[in-house]
């Protein structure tokens, strides 16, 4: 949602040139960037959690977890984007609109490829959301 959010706020400020907004959604998505990196490096412990469980499928989790690295890792580059623009806007620098638009580009990417690796973690614990996905799904155990 940081992401989102930066987006968003970014947008706002370089449409309406408005640089103290500007750098609210640069910091914002720099922040993002940081807090992301805990939900990273938690993931591993996280599929331990729930791989055993019954009806959860294993190929989902792998597509979870691919979606998610590839994310994570456009998401930091936003976030170095994000600082790169902040240290051109503090020195007043003409680059300073290049770095936002590419930090912008990079919050679109990185929100699009978060809402993936968000909706493949769904499917994990939530079988009824994998109807409308091709990825094969662990058999339910019967019941008597």
């Amino acid at each position: 949602m940081g992401s989102l959010f930066g987006l968003v706020v970014l947008a706002f400020g370089l449409l309406r040139r408005n640089t103290s907004v500007l750098r609210v959604g640069l910091v914002t998505l720099l922040v993002a960037g940081l807090l992301a990196i805990p939900t990273q490096l938690t993931g591993e412990g996280a599929e331990e959690l729930v791989e055993e469980q019954p009806g959860v499928s294993h190929a989902v989790i792998h597509e979870h977890e691919e979606a998610a690295e590839v994310a994570f890792w456009v998401l930091e580059a936003t976030a170095a984007l994000a600082l790169l623009a902040l240290l051109q806007q503090a020195r007043q620098h003409p680059r300073t609109a290049l770095y936002s638009g590419l930090a912008l580009a990079g919050a679109v990417a990185s929100f699009g490829l978060m809402a993936r690796a968000a909706n493949l973690g769904a499917q994990i614990t939530h079988p009824e959301l994998q109807a409308q996905s091709s990825l094969p799904t662990a058999p339910a155990p019967e019941r008597e």
